[in-house]
């Protein structure tokens, strides 16, 4: 693995997911309570053995830097190991990264100084579990010039959100198409398509070709202009090649039982948390007994900062059913179901939270009750107040109301029960 090195994009403005990237990068967002979404592609790599890692960044950065910082501090550089952030710095001219393949060009000095043969690109805002030395090991086999991640998924999800691909019998790319409207299915499965999932391994000699040019997105145009001039360039079937072992725990007959799984049923789980609905069932599916993806692997772990806190209690008749709640938080006679809580949340009597996510350090008052929202961090929803019961009355306090109707509240926000 050595000669590999691993690239994360890390830079998106996330449109899509405000208020939530109001005031950081969309890999900053928080994520299953104590995590970033980085922390998901950054804990694939070291769980994959890879240690070599540029994070490209440049919207709104300054969280996401400082949690680079103070949680992946692995550097070892003497021995050949670092996560180093490399902000947007103009090297080629006056204009900041315009697009994936464009932030790559600009730092293309950075990997060429090294003996580099493969390079691994990765998105920072994805929920999975990959090990990238089995797709790397499938490029080799493949020879191929480009090999891009790809897995299937309805048609309606993939139409002007995802890039689709379509490939011949031996999985060759044959087209690339950036978020179509109309997106091409697949032959056996009309209701599906091949999606790309943003993860690309580039032969060093191909990606120094592909960037000669001024294209400025991979998905967009790096990739059909690579196609269209006949590189050698395959997908990687993710569901079928995936296989993470893991270890799990059970619960039988009152006992705790560890027991090794191969080719987990989260080796098969991908997803874009692009807007605020995708936000939101990726978060509901860590809860409950049996989660569609599971925090709670030992081979498998997630990294991630953890502020020291006091462990989580609950007093005076407070409950957290299946629910995720993190260090520092304290259930005061509340009922939190079915949610995600940060760590320093405050539940306090007779509030309800249900089929909610809490962001860090939010208050919820005695009486207060939270439907089917998102509350970003030190907000204060007050006694008595109502959230996602009335979308209208949400929406004239300064709320934002997705088209599933889940509310978000802004960062810092005031709630009053009016």
């Amino acid at each position: 693995m050595e000669k590999l090195q691993t690239i994360v994009m890390a830079g998106g403005m996330g449109e899509r997911l405000q208020p939530l990237t109001m005031g950081r990068a969309k890999p900053a967002v928080p994520f299953g309570g104590k995590y970033r979404l980085i922390d998901f592609t950054l804990s694939n790599c070291v769980n994959s053995g890879l240690r070599k890692i540029f994070v490209l960044t440049q919207y709104r950065s300054g969280s996401l830097n400082v949690h680079v910082q103070e949680g992946w501090g692995i550097s070892s550089s003497g021995l050949g190991e670092y996560i180093y952030t490399v902000p947007a710095q103009q090297k080629l001219g006056t204009d900041w990264y315009r697009g994936t393949a464009d932030a790559v060009r600009q730092n293309l000095d950075l990997i060429t100084r090294r003996e580099v043969e493969h390079i691994l690109i990765l998105s920072g805002d994805h929920v999975y579990k990959m090990d990238y030395r089995q797709m790397l090991a499938y490029h080799k086999r493949k020879d191929a010039g480009l090999t891009v991640a790809g897995i299937r998924v309805k048609k309606e999800q993939a139409a002007s959100k995802l890039g689709v691909l379509a490939v011949d019998r031996n999985l060759r790319l044959v087209k690339f198409e950036e978020k179509p409207a109309k997106p091409r299915t697949i032959p056996d499965a009309p209701e599906h398509v091949l999606a790309s999932m943003g993860v690309y391994i580039f032969k060093m000699s191909a990606l120094r070709e592909a960037m000669h040019g001024t294209e400025d997105d991979f998905g967009k145009e790096v990739i059909p202009l690579m196609t269209a001039k006949g590189y050698k360039i395959f997908v990687y079937d993710y569901e079928n090649e995936n296989r993470i072992e893991d270890f799990v725990f059970e619960v039988k007959d009152g006992k705790r039982n560890k027991v090794l799984v191969h080719g987990t049923r989260d080796s098969s789980y991908w997803r874009d948390v692009g807007d605020i609905d995708s936000y939101y069932e990726a978060s509901m599916d860590l809860v409950g007994v049996d989660p569609l993806f599971n925090l709670y692997g030992e081979k498998w772990p997630f990294r991630s900062y953890q502020k020291p806190r006091p462990p989580t209690k609950c007093v005076l008749g407070g409950s957290t059913p299946d629910s995720l709640v993190s260090d520092g938080c304290i259930i005061s006679g509340g009922t939190v179901w079915g949610s995600i809580l940060s760590p320093g949340v405050v539940v306090e009597r007779d509030a309800l939270v249900e089929r909610s996510i809490v962001f860090d350090n939010v208050s919820v008052e005695p009486g207060a009750r939270i439907t089917r929202a998102i509350v970003d961090k030190e907000s204060r929803i007050q006694a008595g107040a109502s959230i996602g019961y009335d979308h209208e009355a949400d929406k004239r306090r300064g709320c934002t109301v997705s088209p599933s109707g889940v509310v978000v509240i802004p960062k810092g926000m005031n709630i009053g029960p009016g």
